[in-house]
């Protein structure tokens, strides 16, 4: 029996301010938490925490193996692990990952990552004016990723290039270019994984060593899924960081208080970077596709149709957060779901974590004061976050 046609009760291609989307938002956890969107080729749209929290973790009806953005960002190029399987397959990808990333690890890369602001950071501030995101976060974050990926410096240069102009045409979707470097990404991810197998590393630092070695039951990953791994990696490891840092960035910037606060108290910074993770999450579109039909706050969503876990709208659930608009460092506990929940929880946030704490303290400690220089400009639709930060400084 066919499903009736839905209503088109969301329209996510509105023109986006860095603060209307949380007023929107706002309004459809009110009126239409679970609503239906013709855009995209049409899609179902959750806004309230606890909606997408069951999403994530209910594997065995929610799968991410069909469809795991609304839309799709490239053309059908295969699957890309861990992001693309669903438990049990999931766990041979996921398992070999996460002790790259554990905080032992992050302690050793931190000097090296403090160097890195301080190189990128110090020009800007000089210069007196420049654009934190397209300046500085999204540099940063392709530069960090490199260390993980033991690069020499030719090869993070190049890997930097290509992160940062596939997250740029991701940004303004714009297809023909979203596709050119994704391409890229694979030839890249290709190199990468080409010369480790001649020079192997300890799997518990390096990550493209890790899943060359791992495998179950005496089998190994394919290589081809240890390059499809690692082009995902690639292409994530760009776009949370640079969208929140640009976040941090655009709120500090029109909050001098805070700003001096954590310059006079910056041990306090990884509680504020907590609580700006919890602000502007973001990851916006990681999507879902319903196994079988299913309830959602008695909405029926047929099999098979994508559903969009709107993690911005979630993180401000006024169920969950007191205040939920109000930027506050005592907030405990911080109950964010920015790196999201259950089996596909992002394993690199420990990475991340690190990333916006040394960027923040770079941009606080080097300036004496910052203010925004222009208008911001948010991504488009994938991520929530600026496309570019303008701001005028003075320094230190």
């Amino acid at each position: 029996m066919a499903h009736p046609k839905h209503p088109n009760e969301f329209d996510p291609l509105y023109v986006e301010t860095f603060d209307n989307s949380h007023i929107y938002y706002e309004e459809m956890r009110k009126k239409c938490p679970v609503a239906h969107s013709e855009a995209f080729g049409g899609f179902w749209a959750l806004f309230k925490y606890e909606d997408i929290v069951r999403v994530q973790t209910e594997h065995e009806n929610f799968s991410t193996a069909e469809k795991n953005v609304v839309p799709p960002a490239t053309r059908n190029q295969g699957k890309r692990p861990p992001l693309h399987f669903d438990p049990p397959e999931h766990d041979v990808y996921r398992r070999p990952v996460t002790p790259v990333f554990n905080k032992s690890r992050m302690a050793v890369l931190e000097p090296e990552l403090h160097r890195f602001a301080d190189e990128l950071m110090d020009p800007l501030v000089t210069a007196g004016r420049f654009d934190f995101t397209l300046d500085f976060a999204e540099y940063f974050a392709a530069r960090a990723f490199g260390l993980i990926l033991k690069l020499p410096l030719d090869m993070m240069l190049r890997a930097r290039e290509v992160q940062v102009q596939y997250y740029r045409a991701q940004m303004a979707m714009d297809k023909e270019r979203v596709i050119r470097w994704s391409d890229e990404l694979y030839r890249l991810a290709g190199d990468l994984v080409n010369d480790r197998k001649e020079n192997l590393l300890d799997p518990n630092e390096d990550l493209i060593s890790a899943l060359l070695l791992a495998g179950e039951n005496g089998e190994a990953i394919s290589e081809e899924m240890v390059v499809a791994s690692i082009r995902q990696f690639l292409s994530a490891s760009q776009a949370a960081p640079g969208a929140v840092l640009g976040s941090i960035a655009a709120h500090l910037a029109q909050d001098s208080e805070l700003q001096q606060n954590l310059r006079d108290n910056p041990h306090r910074i990884p509680d504020a970077v907590e609580e700006f993770l919890r602000l502007y999450s973001p990851y916006r579109v990681f999507a879902r596709t319903a196994i079988h039909d299913v309830d959602i706050r008695g909405r029926a969503i047929p099999s098979g149709e994508p559903i969009a876990m709107i993690f911005p709208s979630a993180n401000r659930d006024e169920d969950v957060f007191e205040n939920p608009h109000e930027f506050s460092m005592d907030r405990k506990p911080n109950k964010h779901i920015a790196f999201g929940r259950g089996p596909h929880r992002c394993p690199a946030s420990s990475l991340a974590r690190l990333e916006l704490c040394v960027a923040t303290e770079a941009l606080l400690s080097k300036t004496a004061s910052f203010e925004l220089d222009g208008e911001i400009k948010m991504t488009d639709w994938l991520e929530f976050g600026p496309s570019s930060t303008p701001l005028k400084v003075i320094a230190a």
